[in-house]
This record gives C-alpha cells, sequence and structure tokens, in this order.
C-alpha cells in the first residue's frame, strides 16, 4: 500500500502537464480540490482539473446518452499541497502531537488538519 501526500477534500496545485488550461486568467497555475485519491496507482482526481470528453451510451430505457465532459486522473507527482492558512504551494512535514501523528506546512508550520 502506497502512501499519498494528498488525500481527498485537500486544495492542490497543478506543477507540470500538457493539461488544457493549465494557467488561470491571470497567469496563475490552476488550483482545485481533490474528490478522489487511488494510491494503488498513484494517482489524484482534481476537480476541473485534465477534462476529457466522454461518450456514453444509454444504458436503461428513458436514459439519455451523449458526449460528457469529466475530469480524468493525473499522477500525484505533479500536483502540490496548497497550505489553507498562508495559501502557498508547500510539502507536507509529519508532526507527532499527542499520540496523533499531524500533516504540517513546512512554510508556516501550520497543521492541515
Amino acid at each position: 500500500m502506497n502512501n499519498l501526500h494528498v488525500k481527498t477534500g485537500d486544495t492542490v496545485i497543478l506543477l507540470t502537464g500538457k493539461y488544457e488550461d493549465k494557467f488561470d486568467s491571470k497567469g496563475d497555475r490552476k488550483t482545485g480540490k481533490v474528490v478522489e485519491v487511488s494510491p494503488k496507482e498513484n494517482k489524484v482526481i482534481v476537480e476541473g482539473i485534465n477534462m476529457i470528453t466522454k461518450h456514453v451510451k444509454p444504458t436503461r430505457m428513458g436514459e439519455k446518452g451523449g458526449i460528457i465532459k469529466t475530469e480524468a486522473p493525473v499522477y500525484a507527482c505533479k500536483v502540490q499541497l496548497v497550505c489553507p492558512k498562508c495559501g502557498k504551494p508547500t510539502r507536507v512535514g509529519h508532526v507527532i502531537e499527542d499520540g496523533k501523528k499531524l500533516r504540517v506546512c513546512k512554510k508556516c508550520g501550520k497543521s492541515f488538519e
């Protein structure tokens, strides 16, 4: 079992990749919320990043098919966690407090939990 530096619900920033709209309108790198984490594949699905078009076939009577846009997985090494306190992209440190292992920001030292 692989441990990843991101969890579901974390805000991350996209570092590299040929994903369309990698930069937002201001020229900053795109940020998004982690929707799903797959440690076995070492991938994450980020809201609004790496959008693909998918052809969906109707499975039941009355259900509509068509082309939908959805997020595709991105390798976890291509995203970096954004600290909710200082708002900067940062690496994750670990501190043990009261017998619990906490994730902390390497820049400001505040806990993510």
